[in-house]
C-alpha cells in the first residue's frame, strides 16, 4: 500500500490565501471544515490534479483552525483525522456540524490544521516515497511542519 504523508507550511504569498498543493502522483479530492462569523461550514469537493496546486479559499483567513479531509482518488487511500463534521459524495456546503447522518450527510473525520492565525496558508500532500519539498522560508512560530500517513488518523 502506498503511504503517503501531509506537510503544513506557511508560505508567503502576494494575497493571503488558503491553498492546497497536491505533490502527490494521484488525483485528490479534497474537502474543508472551518468556523466562520455565521458557525461551521464544510465545503467540498475541489479535484486536484497530480503536481499541481489549488487555491481552496481566497483572502485573508477567517480562523486558525482548518479541517482537510482528503482521498486518493488513483490509488486509494485517504488523510482523515479525529474531528467530525458532515461531508457528501457530491459537491456540498453544509452549515454546521452536528447531527451529520440525521440531517442526511456522512460523518467524516477530518484533520485539524493550526495556522497560527497567519494570513495564508500552504498545505501540502506528498507521498512518502518523494522528498517533501522545503519551506520558501524559516519556519514560523507554530508553523512547523507536520506529518500524517495517509491511511492513519493523526492522534
Amino acid at each position: 500500500m502506498l503511504a503517503g504523508f501531509l506537510l503544513i507550511s506557511f508560505v508567503p504569498a502576494a494575497h493571503a490565501d488558503f491553498r492546497l498543493c497536491n505533490n502527490t502522483g494521484s488525483r485528490v479530492g479534497v474537502a474543508l471544515g472551518y468556523k466562520d462569523a455565521e458557525g461551521w461550514m464544510t465545503e467540498g469537493w475541489w479535484n486536484v490534479s497530480a503536481r499541481s496546486c489549488e487555491t481552496l479559499l481566497r483572502g485573508a483567513l477567517v480562523a486558525r483552525y482548518y479541517y482537510i479531509y482528503a482521498v486518493d482518488y488513483d490509488r486509494g487511500g485517504e488523510w482523515s483525522g479525529h474531528a467530525y463534521m458532515c461531508s457528501r459524495d457530491k459537491e456540498f456546503t453544509i452549515r454546521g456540524t452536528e447531527n451529520c447522518l440525521a440531517r442526511g450527510y456522512d460523518r467524516t473525520g477530518y484533520f485539524e490544521i493550526d495556522t497560527g492565525e497567519q494570513r495564508s496558508w500552504t498545505v501540502q500532500l506528498t507521498d512518502n516515497a518523494e522528498q517533501a519539498p522545503s519551506p520558501a522560508t524559516p519556519k514560523v512560530p507554530g508553523a512547523a511542519p507536520t506529518t500524517i500517513p495517509k491511511g492513519s488518523p493523526k492522534p
